[in-house]
């Protein structure tokens, strides 16, 4: 099995990288991904952070830390996980997948850092770096989008509606790495869902999708 021409000597490493717990919740036994996310997340902060010390000599900590956040946010990853097709491959639940999972942006971030953090299990350190050079850090970072959750309270009030309504509907993973699921309704219709790693996060994704259905 490979990705991006890195060939896995443990195939099943990919696999559970590529494993979503909607998958595992439906099949007794099955590994997924939270784990590795967790370690991908630190390995990915160290190779883009040494990057940028490198390549950037006359930045100071606050100006590389800018630069870091818009390299390791969600749509960043979500676009590096796109060019490699990582959607298509994802095992989800029934469910996950029939919600239009493969396309959400939280999932493919999860799984790009999951993906990552199963390369460096299974080969070390620089298959990683020649991954990020070539899928990331030698690209654009992503400009963060404007506040969904403003953006949609000002097109409601300029429509005459009432504010949305934000409803958690699920909280799951251990203390340092939760997923949040939240749900967004205008006058009592649900307009969209979010997932997320903080309840911030879903809502802003929820938002997004509101506004696309309004």
């Amino acid at each position: 099995m490979t990705i991006a021409g890195y060939r896995f000597g443990d195939p099943e490493l990919l696999r559970t990288a590529l494993t979503h717990s909607s998958y595992a919740n439906e099949s007794a036994g099955a590994a997924y991904n939270e784990r590795l996310e967790f370690l991908g997340d630190a390995v990915l902060g160290f190779l883009t952070a040494e990057f940028l010390y490198a390549g950037q000599p006359g930045k100071q900590e606050g100006e590389l830390t800018k630069i870091r956040a818009g390299y390791v946010c969600e749509q960043s990853l979500a676009s590096a996980a796109r060019r490699l097709k990582l959607g298509e491959a994802l095992r989800l639940g029934r469910g996950e997948d029939e919600d239009g999972g493969r396309e959400r942006d939280s999932l493919l971030a999860d799984a790009f850092e999951a993906v990552l953090a199963a390369i460096y299990l299974d080969g070390g350190i620089e298959p990683c770096r020649k991954l990020l050079r070539e899928e990331l850090l030698n690209r654009a970072p992503a400009v963060p989008m404007r506040d969904a959750k403003s953006r949609l309270q000002e097109v409601l009030q300029g429509r005459g509606m009432p504010a949305p309504v934000y409803r958690t509907v699920s909280e799951s993973g251990p203390e340092h790495h939760k997923t949040f699921i939240v749900e967004v309704f205008v006058e009592e219709v649900k307009r969209g869902t979010g997932t997320g790693r903080t309840k911030k996060q879903a809502e802003q994704e929820a938002a997004g999708l509101a506004l696309e259905s309004l």
